[in-house]
C-alpha cells in the first residue's frame, strides 16, 4: 500500500439523514485503498482518505448507483503517512439505515413535486382507490390493496436489495419489505398497504426537515452578491463577484451588498452587518475599517479594496468550516452508530423468536404471533435512535454558523458544555486590538489645537499610536494642517514643523530630556499609567503644550460577556504578553484574574497547569502567539478576524469578536446536548411502550410503523428547533 494517505472531497446529492450517510459510508469503504470516510448529510459532502491506488471513479459510480449522485469536487491532496492515520471520524452504522428514493436534488421545486412526494401521493391515491374498489367489489378488495401496496413497496424493495449488495443488509427497507410480505401472507394486505403509506409519509417529512437544515447553510452562500462594480481607473464596470482579485477596488452603492471581504479606501457610511453577525444596529465605518462580504451598505457610496478572493472570504470560510465540522462525529453519535450496528440484527432475531416460539412451544396461534413478530420488526427499527444525535448536531452547527459561532465538529460541540475555565488573551480578544485616544489634557493650548498639531506630525505614519491620534482628529473634525520636516526620532518620538512651531510628540522620559516636567504633571502621568494608558507629551517650541492618554480599550461587550460566564460558575483568567501595569488596569475594569508578561510558551504552560488541577479549559485568542495555548487547551477558540494560524489551530472560532459569543457557544453546546437527551429518550421510550403493547396484543402493525416513523419525525422536528436558537438577550 502507498505510504501516503490522500484526501479527496465529493459532493453527494440526495442524503436526508444519518442512515443515508451510513449507506454511502459503507459503500465507499468497499473500494480497495480507501482508509477512512467522513460524510455530512446537511452539507451533502463526503471526504475520503485513500491511497494513491484507490479507484475514485469506481467509488463515485457505486455511490451514485445507490441513488445518491456523486461527483468529485476537490483534487486529491497528500494528507499524511499511513502510519499516522487514525480513526478521526466514526464509521457509519451498517444497520438501521433508511434507503431512500433519491436521485436528484430538486432545488426550487415545491416539496409536493419532488420525487419522494410524488411517490407518496401516488401510493396514497392507490390506497384510496383500493378502498373504494373494496366497497363496490368486495371480492376484488384484496387484489386492489395488493396493487396499492406494490406501488410503494417495489421502490422500497429495490432499494433494500441495492443496500444489501452495497454492504447494508439491515436497513429499514429490509425490515419494511419483510413485514409487508409477511402481512400479505397472513392476509393483512390492507394493513400492509397502509403501513407502507405511513412509512413514505414519514420519509417525506424527514426529507423536508433535512432540507431546512441544508437551506440554512445555502442561505449563507446566498448572502454574497453575484456581481460587483469594479473600479478600473476612471471607469466602473460590472463583473462577476467570484472573479475579484486581491487589491482590486470595488464601488458599493447605497443599498448594495458588499461583494467581498475588504477595507474601505474611500467614503464613510453605516454598514448593516445583521445578515452576517446578527447585530441589529448598523455600524458606522470609514477609511481603513474592515467590511465583510454579504453585509449591506445602507447610506452613502463607498469604495472597498478587496482583501480576500471569493474562495477565502468570510462567508466561504464559514461554509467550509461548517461542512468539515458536520463530517466529524460526536462521541455520542459514534456510540449510537456502533450500538445500532448490532441492534438491528438483534431486532430481526427477536421478531423471529416472537413469531415462532409461542406457536411451537406454547400452542399459540401462528397467525397471531407471526403478526406480532412482524410488528416488532417495525417497532425495533433504530432509525429514530440513529438520527437523534446527528440531526441535533447538524442543526446546532448550522444555528451557530448563522451567528458567527464556528465549531469544527460534533465532538467540539459536545465538549464545550464541560468547560469550567476560560483563559482569554487581552489584545484583540478582550480589547478592540487598536489603541484609541482616551485623554487629551491641554496645559498651554486648547484641546483642538493640541490634537491638530499632533495629528499634523503623525499623518503618514503607520504606528498604532499615530493612527489613533489621526483617527481621533478626524472623528472630532479637528483641522489637520500641513507639517514640514517631519521625522521620527528613534527612541524618542516624532517631530515636525507645524505653522512655524517646532512640535515634538514624545514619551515622558524623552520629553523630560528636552524640558523639565512639573510635579503635578508627573502625578497626572502616573494616574494615566495606573489606568493602563500609554502617555505621550506634546512639546511646542520646547514647552509642554499638553498630554495624550492612549489605550487599547475593552470591547463594548467584554464586561457583560465575562459576567455571563461567571454567572455560570465558569472561572475566567486573562493571559497576556502585555506589561503588568496595563494588564492589571484592564483586568480591574473588567473584573478578571490577570497573568501578564507572558511568552507563548508561558501561556501554554498555564493552560496545562490548569488542566493538571482538573480544570476543563477553553483558551480564547486571536494571534500567532496564542497558537500553542489554543492547541493545548481542551477547546481552543479563535477570536474575531484572527490570524490564519489561530483559526487553523483552534477547535472553534468566534467570527465577529463578541466576548458574549463565548458564553453563547457554551450555551449552544448545552442546548444541543439537552436536545440529544430528549431525542434519545423519545426514541427509546416510544419503542419500549409499543413493544410491550404489541406483545400483549393491544397494538398491531399500524401503531408499530407510527412508533418508528412517528418517532423519527418527532426526533427530527425536535432537533430542527435548534435552528431557531438565539444567544444572549435573544439575539438572532
Amino acid at each position: 500500500m502507498d505510504a501516503r494517505i490522500r484526501t479527496t472531497r465529493f459532493r453527494v446529492e440526495g442524503m436526508d439523514c444519518a442512515s443515508c450517510a451510513s449507506k454511502v459510508d459503507t459503500a465507499a469503504r468497499l473500494i480497495q485503498g480507501v482508509e477512512d470516510v467522513s460524510v455530512s448529510v446537511v452539507s451533502g459532502t463526503m471526504s475520503v482518505k485513500h491511497s494513491d491506488g484507490a479507484d475514485l471513479a469506481d467509488l463515485a459510480r457505486r455511490v451514485s448507483n445507490l441513488g445518491y449522485p456523486t461527483r468529485q469536487v476537490q483534487n486529491a491532496s497528500t494528507a499524511r503517512p499511513a502510519t499516522e492515520h487514525g480513526d478521526d471520524h466514526a464509521h457509519g452504522s451498517a444497520g438501521g439505515g433508511h434507503l431512500h428514493m433519491h436521485g436528484e436534488e430538486e432545488e426550487g421545486v415545491p416539496w409536493w413535486r419532488t420525487r419522494k412526494a410524488m411517490l407518496t401521493i401516488s401510493c396514497g391515491i392507490a390506497l384510496v382507490l383500493a378502498y373504494l374498489v373494496g366497497q363496490v367489489l368486495p371480492e376484488a378488495g384484496h387484489w386492489a390493496f395488493l396493487v396499492a401496496l406494490l406501488v410503494g413497496l417495489v421502490p422500497i424493495g429495490r432499494r433494500a436489495i441495492a443496500g444489501a449488495l452495497a454492504g447494508s443488509p439491515f436497513s429499514i427497507e429490509t425490515l419494511m419489505s419483510i413485514a409487508a410480505v409477511g402481512a400479505v401472507i397472513i392476509g393483512a394486505t390492507e394493513e400492509a398497504a397502509t403501513v407502507v403509506l405511513l412509512f413514505l409519509v414519514g420519509e417525506m417529512l424527514e426529507g423536508f426537515a433535512a432540507s431546512r437544515a441544508r437551506a440554512s447553510i445555502k442561505g449563507l452562500a446566498d448572502l454574497v452578491p453575484k456581481t460587483a462594480l469594479l473600479v478600473d481607473g476612471e471607469q466602473v464596470r460590472e463583473i462577476e463577484a467570484s472573479s475579484l482579485a486581491i487589491k482590486q477596488v470595488v464601488l458599493v452603492r447605497p443599498g448594495d451588498r458588499v461583494p467581498a471581504d475588504g477595507e474601505i479606501v474611500e467614503g464613510r457610511g453605516a454598514i448593516d452587518e445583521a445578515p452576517v453577525t446578527g447585530e441589529s444596529v448598523p455600524k458606522s465605518k470609514g477609511v481603513g475599517d474592515t467590511v465583510f462580504a454579504g453585509t449591506i451598505n445602507t447610506d452613502t457610496a463607498i469604495k472597498v479594496r478587496v482583501t480576500a478572493v471569493a474562495a477565502d472570504n468570510t462567508i466561504s470560510r464559514v461554509i467550509a468550516l461548517v461542512e468539515e465540522a458536520q463530517e466529524s462525529k460526536a462521541p455520542t453519535e459514534r456510540f449510537i452508530d456502533r450500538f445500532s450496528k448490532y441492534y438491528t440484527p438483534a431486532v430481526l432475531v427477536v421478531g423471529a423468536l416472537v413469531a415462532v416460539v409461542p406457536p411451537l412451544l406454547l400452542g399459540g396461534s401462528w397467525g397471531e404471533w407471526v403478526y406480532k413478530g412482524l410488528a416488532i420488526l417495525l417497532i425495533g427499527c433504530p432509525c429514530a435512535l440513529v438520527i437523534s444525535t446527528p440531526a441535533a448536531i447538524a442543526a446546532a452547527l448550522s444555528a451557530g454558523a448563522r451567528r458567527g459561532l464556528l465549531l469544527k465538529g460534533g465532538a467540539v460541540l459536545e465538549e464545550l458544555r464541560r468547560i469550567d475555565t476560560v483563559a482569554l488573551d487581552k489584545t484583540g480578544t478582550l480589547t478592540e486590538g487598536k489603541p484609541v485616544v482616551t485623554d487629551i489634557i491641554p496645559l498651554a493650548s486648547t484641546e483642538t489645537n493640541l490634537l491638530s498639531m499632533a495629528a499634523a506630525i503623525e499623518t503618514g505614519s503607520s504606528h498604532p499610536l499615530a493612527l489613533a491620534i489621526v483617527r481621533k482628529a478626524k472623528e472630532t473634525n479637528a483641522p489637520i494642517p500641513p507639517a514640514f520636516d517631519n521625522r521620527a526620532i528613534p527612541g524618542k518620538g516624532v517631530a515636525g514643523n507645524v505653522g512655524g512651531t517646532q512640535v515634538l510628540l514624545a514619551s515622558p522620559d524623552a520629553a523630560g530630556n528636552e524640558t523639565s516636567i512639573p510635579e503635578d504633571v508627573r502625578t497626572r502621568i502616573g494616574h494615566l499609567n495606573d489606568e493602563g494608558k500609554t502617555v505621550s507629551i506634546l512639546l511646542a517650541d520646547g514647552k509642554i503644550a499638553g498630554i495624550f492618554g492612549i489605550r487599547d480599550e475593552p470591547r463594548q461587550d467584554a464586561k457583560a460577556g465575562l459576567a455571563v460566564l461567571k454567572s455560570s460558575d465558569i472561572r475566567t483568567i486573562m493571559l497576556t504578553g502585555d506589561n503588568e501595569r496595563t494588564a492589571r488596569a484592564i483586568g480591574s475594569d473588567l473584573g478578571i484574574e490577570v497573568r501578564a508578561g507572558l511568552l507563548p510558551e508561558n501561556k501554554q504552560a498555564i493552560v496545562r497547569q490548569l488542566q493538571a488541577e482538573g480544570r476543563v479549559v477553553a483558551k480564547v485568542g486571536d494571534g500567532i502567539n496564542d497558537a500553542p495555548a489554543l492547541a493545548a487547551a481542551d477547546i481552543g477558540i479563535a477570536m474575531g478576524g484572527g490570524t490564519d494560524v489561530a483559526l487553523e489551530t483552534a477547535d472553534a472560532a468566534v467570527l465577529h469578536g463578541r466576548v458574549t459569543d463565548i458564553a453563547d457557544m457554551i450555551g449552544l453546546s448545552k442546548a444541543a446536548m439537552a436536545n440529544i437527551g430528549q431525542n434519545i429518550t423519545l426514541a427509546l421510550g416510544l419503542k419500549a411502550v409499543f413493544l410491550v403493547t404489541t406483545v400483549i396484543g393491544i397494538t398491531g402493525l399500524w401503531p408499530a410503523i407510527l412508533a418508528d416513523t412517528g418517532a423519527t419525525v418527532l426526533v427530527t422536528a425536535n432537533a430542527m428547533r435548534l435552528l431557531g436558537w438565539k444567544g444572549i438577550g435573544g439575539r438572532a
